[in-house]
């Protein structure tokens, strides 16, 4: 079967290319983020850990969770976390326990060392955004302006997934 692509006004031909570059930017991007944070690791020799689960640590925080709320939190996909969890119990940077409640469940929380990462990560992020304020990269108008485009996004494809048109 041959799908034919619609042929879109100049208008809306333009909105598409504007849109498929913001794909192309957030993927990008995200990779990015990965390596900066994978470079610094292996800058201070930090590299039994990839820089997925580094970030992986920041997220949770001081929060025990189980994979199933990173995964409903939008954070990660379901075979991801699990697998990254285990390695990360195993290495020593987090702690888990069965829940009570539910047996089948576990929930995790940061070692002393997963928070030490944590606070590495934290520290990165830290710097980057004092060295994007003081270069003027982005000011705290265009800064919230991004975050509130990419957050009606976020909310338009969870609503794609949850309710398919």
């Amino acid at each position: 079967m041959t799908m034919n692509a619609p042929v879109l006004s100049a208008e809306r031909q333009g909105f598409h290319a504007g849109y498929l570059e913001l794909l192309s930017l957030i993927e990008r991007l995200h990779r990015l983020l990965l390596d900066v944070i994978k470079d610094e690791f292996e800058r201070l020799g930090i590299l039994e850990i990839n820089a997925v689960q580094a970030l992986l640590l920041f997220n949770i925080g001081e929060n025990e969770v189980t994979a199933g709320e990173l995964k409903t939190r939008g954070y990660y996909q379901g075979s991801n976390v699990s697998y990254n969890l285990k390695k990360l119990v195993e290495l020593g940077y987090m702690h888990h326990q069965r829940c009570e409640v539910d047996r089948r469940s576990v929930r995790v929380r940061l070692t002393e060392k997963g928070r030490a990462v944590r606070a590495v990560v934290a520290a990165l992020f830290d710097r980057h955004s004092g060295g994007i304020e003081t270069r003027r990269v982005l000011d705290l108008d265009r800064l919230d302006g991004t975050a509130g485009a990419l957050k009606l996004l976020e909310r338009y494809w969870a609503d794609q997934i949850r309710y398919i048109y």
